[in-house]
């Protein structure tokens, strides 16, 4: 558990603070967990962290939400400088610490702008961004909101993606605002050395 001191990277804001559901104690842990914990262990995560704490208390689930994650990250048709925006997108929507802690530095890595993430950050639309960006931002924004896409925001994001694309896209801001939740729910906070501004620790 973090330092209770290091506010910015808890995940809700209920007092006293706890994270609610942490890594097991390997003697605690059934053989189907330690198996699902050393199958993340030894895949491109190589640890067990963020929502795959509290999945160990659901070992199939944890498998079958975990190569979803895999594909939309590693393996989508989308651009990783696509996937991370939308993450990020996903990760202010829901104010997931842990993800957002972890893909905003991604994002910029993969091209994102510093500015357009920092919008993302404190509440306002990003200005000024590539036409794809900006055909993320309006997917994911009205799937968000709406839970649907108009048939301008849907015609842009086909011309820029393709019809596979919007289908992962789909499913990537779905993927992330589903562990987001269970992080919320779990108070799972940020990777420990995550570093960055983190966002308003909600909910409770």
């Amino acid at each position: 558990m973090p330092d209770d001191s290091n506010t910015a990277s808890r995940q809700g804001s209920a007092q006293p603070w706890r994270e609610r559901m942490p890594l097991p104690a390997d003697s605690a842990m059934t053989p189907p967990q330690r198996e699902a914990a050393q199958a993340l262990i030894a895949g491109p995560r190589k640890g067990v962290y963020g929502p795959f704490l509290p999945l160990l208390r659901s070992p199939q689930l944890l498998d079958r939400v975990a190569k979803v994650g895999e594909y939309l990250r590693f393996e989508s048709v989308l651009d990783a400088r696509i996937r991370e925006f939308a993450t990020c997108i996903a990760a202010r929507h829901v104010s997931n610490q842990f993800e957002w802690l972890m893909h905003a530095p991604l994002a910029v890595k993969a091209g994102v702008s510093a500015a357009a993430i920092e919008a993302l950050r404190v509440g306002a639309r990003p200005k000024g961004l590539p036409a794809d960006e900006d055909a993320a931002l309006d997917l994911a924004g009205e799937l968000l909101t709406t839970h649907g896409a108009s048939e301008p925001t849907y015609a842009a994001a086909v011309m820029h993606f393709g019809e596979q694309g919007v289908v992962e896209l789909t499913t990537l801001v779905g993927y992330f605002v589903m562990v987001s939740w269970l992080m919320n729910v779990a108070h799972t906070p940020a990777q420990a050395g995550a570093s960055g501004e983190g966002l308003p620790a909600f909910p409770l």
